[in-house]
């Protein structure tokens, strides 16, 4: 419009015999046009990967690019979709913190035992007369108020800090864990483990080619499905951890700064963490028959 309104200002300062309104403002025009290089659009990245879960309608799969780990250039071979209800959450940091917080405590147990005036070697025999002594009045050396004498409100262990979460929570902080990891950047997925070699450094180069930081960790469905090569590297590194699908957990997720998921792992994650969204009957107690399992 710009081009338009100066092209009519130099017709009018123009003396006559000079081209038209209308031929400057078609040369105004072929300016404006967009030339066919531009136009065209390039080649669409082939969707590797499809969610087989039904997908809610008011949303809409969450696409992310697949990686090759057989070379550094192979950076991004194609898109994966990914189901919105798994990787697309809420990121409620609360449920996160109450499941790293249960994992970190539920298996610990405190070895702390001080003991008691009854356990204390010695002070069997009273340390003076009760009176004429003009001493204030003692039944035992071993009284907690003496030096060296019993604890009176001590740590009695083995202390266990058991407690469970309900599954359901767990579940959700799985699922935050993994909308959290794919928002700040750090998960990545690739189409399998397969390495070019089982040289360790190749691994340490191809992380500090592609920014992965200074932890990984890989998963994997299975240990029988690991690739020799991946396993003899991850083997020798200790910032490298290779675990299989059933054992990822949020500890791990929030200590390690970049997480690889192939594409077998995406769908059993995504299968077994929306059957708890539509599973019916309770977890606990474990009666038989049980067959609610996906």
């Amino acid at each position: 419009m710009l081009q338009l309104l100066r092209a009519g200002a130099r017709a009018c300062l123009r003396p006559p015999g000079g081209r038209g309104l209308n031929a400057l403002a078609e040369e105004a025009g072929q300016h404006l046009e967009k030339p066919e290089s531009l136009a065209r659009a390039g080649p669409r990245a082939p969707v590797l990967r499809k969610s087989d879960l039904p997908v809610p309608v008011h949303r809409r799969p969450v696409q992310a690019w697949v990686e090759s780990l057989r070379g550094y250039e192979q950076e991004r071979v194609g898109l994966a979709e990914l189901h919105p209800d798994v990787f697309s959450t809420a990121p409620r940091l609360d449920i996160l913190h109450q499941v790293a917080i249960w994992q970190k405590n539920f298996r610990r147990i405190s070895y702390a035992k001080t003991k008691t005036r009854a356990e204390v070697r010695g002070g069997g025999r009273k340390p003076w007369p009760q009176k004429g002594s003009g001493r204030a009045r003692h039944g035992s050396i071993r009284s907690p108020i003496w030096r060296g004498g019993g604890i009176a409100h001590g740590p009695r262990g083995p202390t266990s800090y058991y407690y469970m979460l309900p599954m359901k929570l767990r579940v959700q902080g799985l699922k935050v864990a993994l909308t959290i990891k794919l928002a700040q950047d750090d998960l990545h997925i690739v189409d399998s483990l397969e390495l070019p070699t089982e040289d360790p450094q190749y691994l340490t180069e191809l992380a500090r080619y592609r920014r992965w930081g200074d932890s990984v960790l890989l998963v994997d469905l299975a240990h029988e499905d690991m690739p020799q090569n991946i396993v003899a590297a991850t083997s020798r590194l200790k910032t490298f951890n290779l675990i299989p699908a059933v054992g990822l957990n949020v500890h791990s997720m929030l200590k390690h700064q970049t997480l690889i998921l192939t594409l077998q792992t995406i769908a059993f994650l995504e299968k077994k963490l929306l059957w708890h969204d539509s599973r019916y009957t309770p977890l606990y107690p474990f009666h038989l028959p049980y067959c609610d399992f996906p």
